[in-house]
């Protein structure tokens, strides 16, 4: 990537996680998310588990070494479920979290698996209270009898602890599975969105929401197309996109209406007639929308490219990259093996300049969008040695293959990165493979 004093390196920090080669089903990484200083760092997994980082103060002797992410925080945020009336399993899985701006001292985030929406608080305790006067040290009450004097209780330090507690629930709103959350800018509200429908909700309200989209037919054999993802604009509280598996994205205004069923904007590209295979509507699904921060584009990620779009422009994006152009030829066997359905995820850097999204191999791509420039990195242990630097990875498509070139019929597709984040000011990046989370970082000069 280039920076601007010609290329940007990026070097290991850190990975987290287990390193067996069996991986647990419960330990895969479903979701991560910085929060809005970048100080904390949150995953969620399949097994219903939040595990927070936090980052260290800075070495101040060392400026070359970063500071690290160590462990924070590790709560059971959801547990399996069962749903009698459909006898339906609900997975305990993390779809996805979301931080809210830090408003005191403690931290709160939205997390979700499939049907409910938690809020939870996560605090800090460094004192107790001691000297009670109806109570012992150990907990236990004291005959009212015996006390002849009365104290005044004290708080003494105590060892740091971080307690994450259940604030609100958010149930029972959804009949399908929940695939995106997002805070309001009005820090008031969010929405949560699922196959068909998109629900406005009050962080204070647990027993209503309101619907502002529905795109159900009535018959459920008519069904053409899914919601896959939405997201409130970063600055107008009455803005939000969603994104459809028809490669569709429709901007609502929720001052035009109360149900936002008629869109103010369609954001589509008209198909290339000469690309139309069997496989074109699967993989002009979007899997991901993300505003930038100045709220002026957004990005969508389908299954072979990331396109920017300019809200003013409807009719085409004013950017496409192609993240792995050479799996075209393969279509047919991903199809098989459903990796074509696969979701990826894409995010924005601090100025909107670079963005990223994963892809197979244990590869992540960035495209810086001013030099016209994009890089292939690697996660894997092999080059977790800190501060070594990643060297930029190639797939020969075909034809003959150069000597630090990857074939495309050798890359593991088992091996993806679906989920990464980038910190909202730093040059720091979390990527997630199976079961580890990978934490690079700029080489500082």
């Amino acid at each position: 990537m280039a920076g601007p004093g010609g290329d940007m390196q990026w070097c290991f920090s850190q990975v987290k996680g287990a390193i067996d080669d069996d991986v647990a089903e419960a330990d895969i990484i479903s979701t991560v998310e910085f929060n809005h200083t970048g100080e904390l760092l949150a995953t969620g997994d399949k097994g219903g588990r939040v595990v927070i980082f936090q980052q260290e103060i800075e070495n101040k002797s060392q400026p070359q070494f970063r500071s690290e992410y160590n462990v924070y925080s590790t709560f059971q945020s959801h547990e399996p479920e069962f749903d009698y009336l459909k006898s339906l399993e609900i997975e305990e899985k993390i779809n996805k979290i979301r931080w809210l701006p830090q408003k005191n001292a403690a931290q709160f985030l939205l997390s979700t698996n499939d049907k409910t929406i938690k809020l939870w608080k996560i605090s800090e305790r460094d004192k107790r209270p001691e000297g009670y006067n109806l109570k012992e040290e150990d907990g236990r009450y004291k005959d009212p009898n015996t006390i002849t004097s009365l104290r005044v209780p004290v708080l003494i330090p105590m060892d740091l602890m971080v307690e994450a507690s259940p604030r609100r629930v958010f149930a029972n709103a959804h009949t399908y599975h929940i695939n995106s959350i997002s805070v309001n800018s009005d820090n008031e509200t969010y929405l949560s969105a699922d196959d068909l429908r998109i629900n406005l909700w009050h962080l204070e309200i647990t027993d209503r929401s309101f619907n502002i989209v529905d795109i159900k037919p009535a018959n459920m054999e008519e069904l053409t197309e899914v919601i896959t993802a939405a997201e409130f604009h970063p600055h107008q509280c009455n803005t939000f996109v969603y994104s459809s598996s028809k490669g569709t994205i429709r901007l609502c205004d929720m001052r035009a209406s109360a149900l936002c069923d008629k869109h103010s904007k369609l954001f589509e590209e008209p198909e290339d007639p000469s690309n139309r295979s069997f496989f074109s509507e699967i993989i002009s699904s979007i899997s991901d929308v993300k505003f930038s921060h100045n709220g002026r584009y957004m990005m969508t990620r389908d299954y072979l490219s990331v396109k920017i779009w300019d809200l003013n422009m409807e009719n085409r994006p004013v950017e496409t990259y192609q993240v792995h152009e050479y799996l075209r030829s393969k279509l047919c066997s991903l199809y098989e093996n459903d990796c074509i359905f696969d979701k990826f995820e894409c995010c924005w850097n601090g100025n909107d300049s670079v963005v990223m999204t994963g892809s197979y191999n244990n590869f992540f791509r960035m495209f810086d969008r001013g030099q016209r420039r994009d890089v292939t990195l690697e996660a894997s242990r092999e080059n977790s040695k800190p501060l070594q630097v990643l060297k930029p990875r190639k797939v020969c498509a075909g034809g003959k293959r150069k000597k630090d070139e990857i074939s495309v019929d050798s890359l593991d597709f088992n091996k993806k990165i679906l989920h990464t984040a980038w910190h909202p000011q730093d040059n720091i990046i979390a990527v997630a493979t199976t079961n580890n989370l990978y934490i690079f970082q700029d080489k500082v000069n």
